[in-house]
């Protein structure tokens, strides 16, 4: 790596500063994430934008972090599913319901599917299953046949409008 193209800064990552040093301007924000930064909580799966697996929110807003630049994402908020988490590992009342209705499979989707949902319910509390199947529409699951999913949004959604 040529040490002219290389850059350091900062990115807020679930509200903690971190420094990234020596980073190639064209690094991938999942790739900072996971190698860099050491939150592998992010996947990694189809690298192009498609499947969802890498989803984090970048000022409350879902964001494919497979195809965000990572120094474009200086200034920003950036939450991955380690910071969504309760640090007493109570679980959040979406985390409860996908739970409740078996939709964890293998797992590998459920943390950029549970940032995505989140992102959605807060925009659209309330929301129909209609409404959420358009609204989760780029999250991708191989395993659960999305039933158990869209179960569990919405009995999330029912509850947060109801409060």
């Amino acid at each position: 790596m040529n040490q002219e193209l290389t850059l350091s800064y900062h990115l807020k990552v679930n509200g903690v500063d971190r420094e990234v040093c020596g980073a190639d301007y064209t690094e991938t924000l999942l790739h900072v994430l996971r190698y860099r930064l050491g939150l592998t909580g992010t996947k990694e799966a189809c690298e192009d934008g498609q499947c969802g697996s890498c989803t984090v929110l970048i000022d409350g807003q879902p964001v494919n972090s497979c195809i965000e630049l990572a120094a474009e994402a200086q200034g920003t908020a950036i939450m991955t599913i380690e910071g969504y988490n309760r640090p007493g590992g109570e679980l959040t009342p979406l985390q409860k319901s996908l739970v409740k209705h078996a939709a964890v499979q293998c797992g590998y989707c459920i943390p950029g599917l549970i940032l995505a949902a989140e992102a959605f319910l807060k925009e659209n509390p309330g929301a129909t299953e209609s409404q959420i199947r358009s609204g989760m529409d780029g999250n991708l699951c191989r395993c659960t046949g999305y039933a158990s999913i869209l179960a569990a949004i919405s009995e999330a959604a029912k509850e947060s409008h109801a409060s």
